[in-house]
C-alpha cells in the first residue's frame, strides 16, 4: 500500500514540476527564451531541452526502455554541454513537443513498473537503483532547474512565480519590489563596510 502511494506522490510531483519549467517560457519572444542569461550560457529553452534529455534517459535507459528517438550518448564527451542550448535550427515547439513526448515516456515506465522496480545507471558511482531513487533524483533535479528558471525570468521580465494580479493584491507592485531591492542593497553595503 505505502509503495503505491509513494510512487503515485512522487509522479504527481514530477508532473506538476514539469508544467513549472515549461511556464517560465510563457509570452516571451524566441530570443529571450535562448539567449543566454549566465556567464556559463544558461538559458530558459535550454534547460528544457536538458530536462528533456536526462528524463529521457533516465526513465529509458535506467530501465532498459530506450526513448524512441536518438540521444546523445552520455559519456561521449564531445557532446557535453550541448543539451544546454537549442540549436538555431531547433524551433522552441520541437523542443517543447520533444520535452511532452519524453514526459509521455517517462509516464509509461513510472506507470508499468513497480516502485521498487531495479535499474542501472551507469554514470553514477552506485549504478543500481530502484525506479523510487530515479523518482526522486529526477524530482530534484527538475526542481532545481525550476529555480534557475525563476531568477533567469525575473532576470528578464521581472515575473516570479505568483501572477501579477495576486501580487497587486498582496501590494507588491513594481514599487514594493523597487524597495525591496534597495533596502536589501542598503544591507549588503552595511554588511560589508569595505565597499569591495
Amino acid at each position: 500500500m505505502i509503495d503505491d502511494y509513494a510512487k503515485a506522490h512522487l509522479h504527481g510531483e514530477l508532473r506538476e514540476v514539469r508544467e513549472s519549467v515549461l511556464s517560465k517560457l510563457d509570452g516571451l519572444r524566441e530570443y529571450d527564451v535562448r539567449r543566454p542569461l549566465t556567464p556559463t550560457g544558461t538559458n530558459l529553452l535550454g534547460l528544457v531541452k536538458h530536462l528533456s534529455t536526462w528524463e529521457a534517459r533516465y526513465f529509458g535507459q535506467v530501465f532498459g526502455r530506450p526513448f524512441p528517438e536518438p540521444l546523445p550518448a552520455w559519456d561521449d564527451k564531445t557532446r557535453r554541454g550541448t543539451d544546454m542550448w537549442a540549436t538555431e535550427h531547433e524551433t522552441r515547439a520541437e523542443v517543447v513537443d520533444r520535452y511532452r513526448r519524453v514526459w509521455e515516456h517517462s509516464d509509461a515506465t513510472i506507470d508499468g513498473l513497480p516502485v521498487d522496480a531495479p535499474g542501472h545507471v551507469p554514470w553514477w558511482p552506485r549504478p543500481g537503483v530502484r525506479l523510487f531513487d530515479v523518482l526522486v533524483h529526477m524530482i530534484v533535479e527538475t526542481t532545481r532547474h525550476v529555480g534557475h528558471a525563476d531568477i533567469l525570468r525575473e532576470h528578464l521580465d521581472g515575473a516570479v512565480e505568483m501572477d501579477a494580479e495576486s501580487m497587486i493584491r498582496r501590494g507588491q507592485d513594481a514599487a514594493f519590489w523597487a524597495n525591496r531591492h534597495a533596502e536589501v542593497e542598503r544591507v549588503a553595503r552595511a554588511a560589508d563596510p569595505t565597499g569591495t
